[in-house]
């Protein structure tokens, strides 16, 4: 365990009934009426010991901590328990500390982030006794005085801090937070165990632009899938058109499958199916007739040998 300053050391128990009211009586600052005050009740309870004794006695739980003072003054050594101590029961004031962990909801405040961002946060911290001694003598009212220093820790904490750190870094901030806290409460005698960040509230001008901000990017998103949908789609379709026109059958066929398809899902659609020669012929007709629409070329006469004369005519 690490030492924290400002911590009593815990001293051996007092196990025997004498020894722990010599402990009682040497303590030091004793005026002479708490001397004879505890004299006093020290011989009262000797003369009536078999019934007195039942009150002197006190039950401490396994979780529980006891902290004794004698007139107002606290008795030295370490908290009594668990199980059974003696007391004064005229002189001394029994106080018992629970030890298990205790949860405490930080309520939602105002915290400014390092890019001017407002929002509300709320948190859950995590804390336990350490000391019961020092915690009694020390605090008053131990709740109110973690909840503040939590909120105060976590405004410094988040102030230097970003809005996207602050909701993709919480698991480091709360391990931030437990050390800083840690090292303030030590002296009050318990120990933060955990501190997380719950919920973050954001203002609605702010919801609505990160709601723009997000639709943009799926958006994006989606044209970007789209496209490389579209382009795969005709990477496919040339590789079938290549196959398709080294086979004539195979483009029959397809013919043939795409007429029982559109039968099977439109029932009531009428097909007039066209031989495919009839198609093919149909489209050698219209070529021949673009290529003839051409301007043709001047007819290749003949030259005439370059030994022979011209006509006199010409």
């Amino acid at each position: 365990k690490v030492a924290c300053p400002g911590l009593p050391k815990p001293q051996a128990p007092a196990n025997a009934f004498f020894l722990y009211f010599s402990l009682g009586m040497t303590s030091p600052g004793r005026g002479i009426c708490e001397w004879l005050l505890t004299i006093l009740s020290l011989l009262f309870i000797i003369l009536t010991f078999p019934i007195s004794v039942w009150f002197c006695m006190k039950i401490v739980r396994e979780y529980e901590r006891a902290i004794v003072f004698r007139l107002g003054r606290l008795l030295p050594g370490r908290p009594r328990g668990p199980g059974l101590f003696f007391f004064l029961p005229c002189l001394d004031t029994c106080h018992k500390v629970d030890r298990r962990l205790k949860t405490l909801e930080i309520p939602f405040h105002e915290v400014v982030t390092k890019d001017m961002v407002t929002m509300e946060i709320d948190a859950v911290c995590y804390y336990r006794m350490e000391n019961a001694s020092l915690l009694l003598t020390s605090v008053a009212n131990l709740s109110s005085a973690v909840q503040l220093l939590v909120q105060t820790t976590m405004k410094r904490l988040l102030a230097h801090r970003s809005f996207s750190e602050i909701l993709l870094e919480r698991k480091s901030i709360g391990q931030e937070m437990k050390v800083t806290l840690d090292a303030v409460t030590c002296r009050w005698g318990i120990k933060v165990e955990r501190t997380e960040i719950n919920h973050v509230r954001l203002p609605t001008e702010l919801q609505q632009s990160l709601a723009v901000e997000a639709e943009a990017q799926r958006q994006a998103k989606v044209r970007v899938i789209a496209a490389e949908g579209e382009k795969a789609a005709s990477e496919s379709l040339k590789m079938a058109a290549e196959i398709l026109a080294s086979s004539p059958a195979a483009v029959q066929l397809r013919y043939l499958h795409m007429l029982q398809c559109l039968s099977a899902e439109k029932p009531s659609t009428i097909v007039l199916p066209l031989p495919f020669d009839l198609m093919n012929l149909v489209s050698a007709t219209s070529h021949n007739s673009t290529g003839s629409s051409l301007p043709t070329s001047a007819p290749n006469h003949p030259e005439a040998p370059k030994d022979k004369k011209d006509s006199p005519m010409l």
